[in-house]
């Protein structure tokens, strides 16, 4: 499916604001109600917009300590890596993995009750045969900027 500008600027515009108006969204783009409407419903259809959610802030139901923390592996081989990425799917706190090239092999979020609860998490991979060689862990202070909801990390709509 083409993208032109005006279906760029609708995902841009919906990725910020997905509770907006059909006319609100329609004069933002400069089109009327019915042309813009048709475009989010075949961009829905498509499957490039795949739904609607609300960020929750989580630290107003319950005060957690989030923790971005390097994942460097023993092995690096498919064996090695389908175990690691099978125990973050395994484990709740874990918030964000993602995989990297580089010095480290993954990076997580975690959402902890404290920061002992963190290190106690940490034990307990270590203990197990997750295949962690080193790790590093990075308290998070505050956040500057967070993602859009329905934007995964590292994407991004030219303008």
């Amino acid at each position: 499916m083409k993208l032109d500008r005006y279906d760029l600027k609708i995902l841009e515009i919906l990725s910020r604001d997905g509770r907006i108006t059909k006319s609100k969204l329609a004069e933002a783009i400069n089109l009327s109600v019915s042309p813009c409407w048709e475009r989010v419903r075949r961009l829905e259809k498509a499957g490039i917009i795949e739904g609607y959610s609300a960020r929750i802030n989580s630290h107003a139901l319950v005060k957690r300590t989030p923790v971005w923390v390097q994942i460097e592996l023993k092995q690096h081989n498919a064996e090695s890596f389908a175990c690691f990425e099978a125990l973050v799917h395994d484990t709740p706190e874990v918030t964000e993995c993602v995989a990297v090239g580089g010095g480290v092999d993954y990076l997580l979020r975690v959402e902890a009750d404290s920061v002992d609860a963190y290190q106690r998490l940490i034990d307990e991979w270590l203990t197990s045969d997750a295949g962690i060689e080193r790790y590093f862990t990075y308290i998070v202070t505050k956040a500057v900027k967070r993602p859009a909801p329905g934007l995964e990390q590292g994407d991004f709509l030219p303008s």
